[in-house]
């Protein structure tokens, strides 16, 4: 048959609309013959050649498929469904130039090629050989004001004092070109850049300090994170370098603080508490929630540093760019094995390295010491593992008297005969109080030789509510209940078992159940048994101690079994000292009795060995904890994150992003159409070691023959200097995203930074302010009618501050900035504890509490409930990847300047600030307007604010300063 003549214009009329080169529903297209003849989603090949029973698309438009038809509306007429047939069984011949459409390349993309080699030029010579061709003319210099207020907000966020302006005026007028660069090297050395900055990269990686979605629970040591990104820039740490240290800082820096507290990126994103810690991963929605959890590390990461919308490949291989999905999910499997975490770090480098070189040590003599030990823990067999229980557990004494009191056992249920039936124990705390930890206590029984740790539930959880019934308002404070665990909970012997609460608050109820969902095994029967149940609040107080207890069920055989035991303060206890050792002297005669004493002096010098880097361990400082991406066993504040002793996951492509239909396995790996074009690793090696997996991508996206990072980061810089980049779609630089304006200039610079700055971020700013180009006035007459968005920048932008500008300049002028660094953030709310969830209420902060007074880099941004007067001036959504603010103007802006309590506040205390500085009402009006404004009042200006201020108060005349646009606006 003759496909072009024949069976192509069937295609054409019937199913192109659908599946061709604008729609291809399920991925599927009927106008590219490789794509035709092979795909086909979870029915795939569509076509077989030779054998059309066999081919699904046959049965589609023959309706022999009851659930599908094709045409979906008329189907095809008998004719033609004859000539598919026919064109089936004799091979599906397909001439290779008969394509209604062909494949383009993908990679044939500005973003996608290779840099270009380095050249002369700057800055100014791409920009006005633009501007020639477009006939625009550049704009005249801005005066030495402007400049310096531009250059303050640009590089600080803040405004210049007067007597910063007076002294940039006065030595620019003698030599412009020196005083300038002076300026800018201050502005670029000054502290305040690094937090400047940060709060750009902050925005673009979602950073937050709570952990979004329903719960939104505070997220406490998020910070040092913030901290990091404010010291990296503060010390102009080379960018690869920077770049490396967020993906696998602790795997090519270790030993380092910035290796361990830059990992806070992988991390900074919206995390479902819910979805990981009371869904187990084995359950469907414990695999979305973790599906989700990596695809926020992969946007993260190649969406901040190649500003690549990699995430569009989740459900099919991208639509516009050269990313399939098995890029994507080999981008996954990349961050298989971490999770979000507390992660321990040190203060300095130095004890950093000290706390990894003990470990190292530590883990090196455990190693040789289980290696001495273990021939002889085999010829010691059962006799070894007795003793060994004995030791951990059990005591002899663990119905020692008390004066001439037996202590009772504590709680025992009804005999079970199945080990899933139900059983559950509850205490009356009398009031709701708020909840610190809670301890179970295991009991011990010499009965029969049942030993310690004798009735405790085999897997259980714990709740915590104000319902009696426990059928609303109850909140799992820890659970091990769930059947697709894979391992139960091990007798805990004598050893408590406590639990903390579901944050670092605590929680709140009156009533506190264990519920056991497997129990523990006797002979032939199961039962659940406790010897203490303990409450204790935030003083450490067991507030459960004597109160009632209600259950399930119980055998009431007192003294030894009764309910009241389990809050009568009395359980048995573990061996003493005197105890244990006696026992450890037994064992070591079962261990040694048969090896020689070579043996016995190795495991000598070993111990000795532990115990010394134990004691060096503890000459320590305490660790202080980051909220980064790290291997997490599941325990603890975050459990049920864990994965596999820290073995990646099995990441799979999942048919249409479902994660109940995985296809075929992938390794850890990156975009391989790239990779062949630029000589880069596409797939990495499938090691279990997750770090490597890391490392490797850090160096694929730091690699100087990769163009997208080194472009990306120039247009994100260049794009905070004149409010537009030269791509303005900062975080897409693929087909649907824009094209440069100016992409010679973007290459040369992008080039320029890589090999000739080093990577300097610090000479990157200061290369782009020198030029003429910035230092252009903010308006040039008649370029609105050629270029009205200023694209081609004939002359500067006017740009709004955001509203960490405004509201630091807002104390700064006030005289109440308070300048200091790094730590824990303030909170500019009052939380309310419900059950639920915490609420965060900004209407009862106090705008007078000095708390506050820092720059709004250190600022506790909550996610779900955020701050209403930032929110107002256009603040980033914490929640969202943002690369580019909105500028608005809208009412509500306007009375937030004017009735917010901050600003009500501040103009209070700027007014005492003038009065302070300058007597008498004249100079006090025109202080507070150098003050605000970094210029002094014109003539007109000046006299009407003089009667406003006796008319209506000095404070009231400052607080008009501030809602002037001058305020808020830079040229």
């Amino acid at each position: 048959m003759d496909f072009v003549i024949e069976v192509r214009p069937i295609f054409e009329k019937h199913c192109h609309e659908c599946h061709g080169a604008q729609r291809q529903k399920n991925d599927y297209r009927l106008d590219i013959k490789k794509i035709a003849l092979t795909g086909g989603s979870d029915h795939a090949p569509n076509i077989v050649p030779g054998k059309s029973a066999e081919s699904p698309l046959l049965r589609f438009v023959n309706g022999a498929d009851g659930k599908m038809r094709m045409p979906p509306k008329k189907g095809l007429g008998r004719t033609e469904t004859e000539i598919l047939k026919r064109w089936i069984d004799e091979g599906a011949v397909w001439p290779d130039n008969a394509d209604t459409a062909k494949l383009e390349d993908r990679t044939d993309w500005w973003a996608f090629k290779p840099l270009p080699g380095s050249g002369p030029g700057s800055i100014d010579d791409f920009i006005n050989a633009k501007l020639v061709e477009k006939g625009l003319k550049p704009a005249p210099h801005a005066d030495a004001r402007t400049l310096i207020r531009r250059l303050s907000f640009d590089l600080t966020g803040l405004p210049p004092t007067p007597e910063e302006v007076v002294a940039f005026e006065q030595s620019s007028s003698l030599n412009f070109q020196s005083a300038y660069a002076f300026l800018v090297d201050r502005l670029l050395a000054s502290p305040r850049y690094g937090e400047r900055w940060a709060r750009h990269w902050l925005d673009l990686v979602h950073y937050g300090e709570t952990h979004g979605y329903d719960k939104d629970k505070p997220r406490n040591n998020a910070w040092p994170y913030r901290d990091y990104v404010i010291r990296a820039l503060n010390t102009d740490k080379p960018y690869a370098r920077f770049v490396e240290e967020q993906i696998a800082g602790d795997v090519l820096h270790p030993g380092t603080v910035d290796g361990v507290t830059a990992l806070g990126l992988i991390a900074a994103g919206p995390w479902d508490l819910i979805g990981h810690m009371e869904v187990p991963e084995s359950k469907t929605d414990g695999k979305i929630a973790r599906h989700l959890d990596r695809d926020d590390m992969v946007q993260n990461t190649l969406g901040t540093f190649c500003s690549l919308t990699a995430q569009c490949a989740q459900c099919h291989d991208h639509k516009f760019d050269p990313i399939t999905q098995e890029d994507y999910y080999s981008l996954q499997a990349v961050f298989a094995a971490v999770d979000r975490t507390h992660v321990n770090y040190y203060a300095t480098d130095d004890i950093m390295r000290q706390a990894r070189d003990l470990e190292a040590r530590a883990t090196a003599t455990k190693a040789a010491l289980t290696a001495l030990e273990a021939p002889w823990i085999k010829r010691a067999g059962t006799r070894y593992s007795d003793l060994t229980l004995l030791i951990e557990g059990a005591s002899a004494n663990a119905t020692r008297k008390q004066g001439n009191i037996t202590p009772d056992f504590g709680y025992h249920s009804s005999i079970a005969k199945t080990q899933d039936t139900l059983k559950w124990v509850q205490v009356d705390l009398g009031r709701s109080a708020d909840i610190e930890s809670i301890t179970l206590l295991p009991g011990y029984d010499d009965f029969n030789k049942i030993g310690a740790g004798f009735g405790f539930p085999v897997r259980f959880k714990i709740e915590v509510s104000d319902d009696l019934e426990f059928k609303q308002g109850v909140t799992l404070l820890w659970c091990r209940h769930d059947q697709t665990f894979m391992h139960d909970f091990p007798n805990p012997g004598l050893q408590p078992f406590t639990t903390k609460g579901a944050d670092d608050d605590g929680i709140e109820g009156r009533y506190v159940r264990v519920t056991a969902t497997k129990l523990a095994p006797r002979s032939n029967d199961f039962i659940l048994a406790l010897a203490e149940l303990q409450v204790f609040d935030m003083y450490g107080k067991n507030i459960a101690q004597g109160r009632p207890v209600t259950s399930l069920d119980s055998i009431e055989a007192p003294p030894r079994w009764r309910r009241a035991n389990l809050t009568d303060g009395i359980a048995p206890v573990a061996p003493t000292a005197d105890e244990r050792d006696k026992l450890s002297a037994e064992r070591e005669i079962v261990l040694l009795e048969q090896t020689d004493t070579a043996g016995k002096a190795r495991r000598n010098e070993l111990k000795r060995e532990l115990e010394h880097i134990e004691k060096q361990k503890v000459k320590l400082p305490a660790p202080q904890q980051v909220y980064a991406a790290a291997v997490h066993d599941g325990t603890g504040a975050f459990r049920g994150t864990g994965y596999n002793g820290g073995r990646p996951r099995p990441i799979h492509v999942l048919k249409r992003g479902d994660v109940k239909t995985p296809d075929s396995e992938v390794g850890p790996g990156s975009i391989l159409a790239l990779s062949e074009l630029h000589e880069l690793p596409g797939r990495f090696e499938k090691t279990d070691d997750e770090g490597a997996r890391r490392a490797a991508l850090a160096r694929w996206i730091t690699d100087k023959h990769n163009p997208l990072t080194w472009r990306s980061i120039v247009n994100r810089v260049w794009q905070h200097h004149f409010g537009r980049g030269i791509v303005d779609t900062a975080n897409d630089f693929g087909r649907m995203g824009g094209k440069p304006t100016h992409p010679e200039l973007l290459d040369w610079m992008a080039v320029t930074f890589r090999d000739e700055m080093g990577g300097s971020l610090k000479k990157l700013h200061k290369f782009i302010v020198m030029s003429e180009t910035y230092r252009r006035a903010v308006l040039q007459a008649g370029s609105f009618y050629i270029d009205a968005n200023n694209a081609f920048l004939s002359h500067q932008n006017r740009r709004k501050l955001d509203a960490e500008s405004v509201r630091d300049s807002i104390l700064m002028v006030s005289g109440r900035l308070d300048l200091t660094m790094g730590g824990p953030s303030f909170q500019d709310f009052v939380i309310e504890k419900p059950e639920h969830s915490p609420h965060y209420q900004y209407h009862l902060h106090d705008p007078n509490d000095p708390r506050s007074w820092r720059r709004s880099i250190y600022r506790f941004i909550v996610r779900s409930q955020q701050q209403p007067f930032m929110t107002v001036m256009d603040c980033a959504d914490p929640s969202m990847r943002v690369d580019k603010r909105n500028e608005s103007l809208s009412p509500l802006q306007a009375l937030a300047m004017m009735n917010n309590g901050l600003t009500v506040a501040m103009a209070s205390h700027f007014a005492g600030r003038v009065t302070k500085e300058v007597s008498g009402l004249n100079a006090q009006v025109r202080r507070a307007f150098v003050l605000a404004l970094s210029r002094p009042p014109a003539g007109d200006e000046l006299l009407p604010m003089i009667e406003y201020a006796r008319r209506e108060g000095l404070e009231n005349t400052c607080r008009v300063l501030l809602n002037l646009n001058e305020f808020s606006f830079v040229d």
